[in-house]
């Protein structure tokens, strides 16, 4: 469906990761989030990890049932978390007039996470139809975020070192302290 709407634009999101110049000409072309592309790009990289993570929580046996409800369950918790971060983000950025300054920030940040998650999707594939233990899925997936976050903070580092106190408390807001509350909430 992606490669439908835009094929030329899905190519430079899947290569993302490694490709600058296209996160600079995101950041100057000003597209809104609610346009059929980003929409189901959306979709996709949420169903995405909400899939590795119901993979995870099956292979360690911490969900009490398997079934398309306890997906759903991990679904609509995922699509929920990334909603209210970004509104939050949004609404933050704007309510302190940095939203200009930040741009650059944000365009990389869900770009360098919708490209994981293509790579994610190929690997949740192969893991899936092959005899390699899921555990491979989950170290590869903590590579892959690992990545983001050395790309994210290179690409950004002279925004992220102007301003490290505040980046500080971002990373523990926004970024660390929402993931346990979610953690303990699936438990």
């Amino acid at each position: 469906m992606l490669k439908i709407i835009d094929s030329e634009r899905l190519k430079a999101y899947v290569f993302a990761l490694f490709n600058k110049g296209f996160i600079e000409s995101e950041v100057e072309e000003d597209t809104s989030f609610f346009n059929a592309f980003y929409s189901t790009l959306f979709l996709f990289s949420t169903t995405t990890l909400a899939l590795v993570i119901y993979t995870f929580l099956i292979d360690q046996n911490l969900l009490l049932e398997t079934s398309f409800s306890s997906f759903l369950y991990i679904f609509v918790t995922v699509v929920s978390y990334f909603l209210v971060k970004w509104i939050l983000e949004m609404l933050l950025s704007r309510l302190f007039l940095i939203k200009n300054t930040v741009r650059f920030y944000f365009v990389s940040k869900f770009s360098y996470f919708y490209s994981i998650s293509f790579l994610l999707f190929v690997l949740f594939v192969i893991t899936t139809y092959s005899p390699l233990n899921s555990s491979f899925l989950f170290y590869a997936s903590a590579v892959l975020f690992f990545m983001r976050l050395i790309f994210h903070i290179t690409n950004n580092k002279n925004l992220i070192f102007s301003q490290l106190f505040y980046f500080i408390l971002y990373i523990c807001a926004f970024e660390i302290a929402p993931l346990f509350i979610l953690f303990k909430l699936m438990l």
